[in-house]
């Protein structure tokens, strides 16, 4: 079922985001994490897909695994950076031969292993490119990514606007956010969107904050900002793993309470494949 249907149709629930395996072990862990989760009765299901489709297989692996395990609505991402349309195209044949009616449509970032790497000579330069190849082709509905704090390419939030509206007049029925750790941020993305007459559904993408160290990880290569109070909150405990962890869920719990009460009825889970951390969170809400 098409996602943006499924929106419609359920205007409250979760959604969930995995990463696909790379071992056995990781096989187990991301099947395990789905079957923590199932029991919320997701709206859909996303994979995500490396760095010039570095994890393409494994994506496509563990799509069909989930697929193949119930009757789930699955999303794979497909970034579109260093690729021909030639190999989009024979994806998207198999996608939608395999019955795939949802997909997340993203530029995705360069490989990390080639500083030379030029983004102007690919055939597809930017999400929306990916997009409107995908709406030609017809049968997926297409769901993008917006950046309430800004993407690290854009000079302003004015910038950001027209971003995605370019997304939204590509085609997508719908956008999910990147993390943000201060709900202030996405009240104001939502207001200038609606303001600006964009009115795709635009979910926010929550990440779950357990330890700080891997939380200046993740933002130091997008603009994503970390509040002063939960840094100050989290850093006495750096070596004491657990309490750490503790602080960090209740201020996830804390946000996705505010969403909540401020209207925002559908979030989406960045789950790192830990499906027990954020039954947690769902659980205290």
């Amino acid at each position: 079922m098409r996602i943006s249907q499924i929106l419609k149709e359920r205007p409250r629930g979760f959604s969930f985001e995995f990463f696909p395996h790379r071992t056995p072990k990781g096989r187990e862990q991301l099947a395990a994490s789905v079957k923590t989760l199932e029991k919320y009765a997701p709206l859909y299901m996303s994979m995500t897909y490396g760095a010039g489709g570095s994890s393409q297989d494994r994506t496509r692996e563990a799509v069909y695994m989930l697929m193949a395990e119930k009757d789930f609505t699955i999303m794979p991402h497909l970034t579109c950076i260093g690729a021909t349309k030639k190999s989009i195209a024979a994806l998207l044949d198999e996608y939608r031969g395999r019955g795939i009616e949802n997909i997340m449509a993203l530029r995705g970032d360069p490989p990390q292993n080639d500083p030379s790497f030029d983004l102007s000579r690919g055939e597809f330069k930017y999400a929306g490119d990916l997009m409107e190849f995908i709406r030609e082709r017809g049968g997926f509905c297409l769901g993008g990514a917006v950046y309430p704090e800004t993407h690290l390419e854009s000079r302003s939030l004015e910038d950001e606007l027209k971003f995605t509206r370019l997304k939204q007049d590509s085609g997508a029925g719908f956008l999910v956010t990147q993390m943000f750790f201060d709900n202030r941020f996405y009240y104001e993305f939502i207001a200038r969107c609606r303001k600006a007459k964009l009115t795709v559904p635009i979910l926010p993408g929550i990440l779950p904050v357990t330890d700080l160290n891997k939380l200046k990880t993740f933002t130091a290569n997008c603009r994503v900002s970390i509040p002063s109070g939960l840094e100050k909150k989290m850093a006495p405990y750096l070596g004491r793993p657990q309490e750490m962890e503790k602080i960090g869920l209740q201020y996830t719990i804390e946000q996705c309470r505010d969403l909540r009460k401020n209207g925002v009825q559908i979030l989406h889970f960045f789950t790192l494949n830990k499906g027990d951390i954020v039954a947690k969170i769902i659980d205290s809400l």
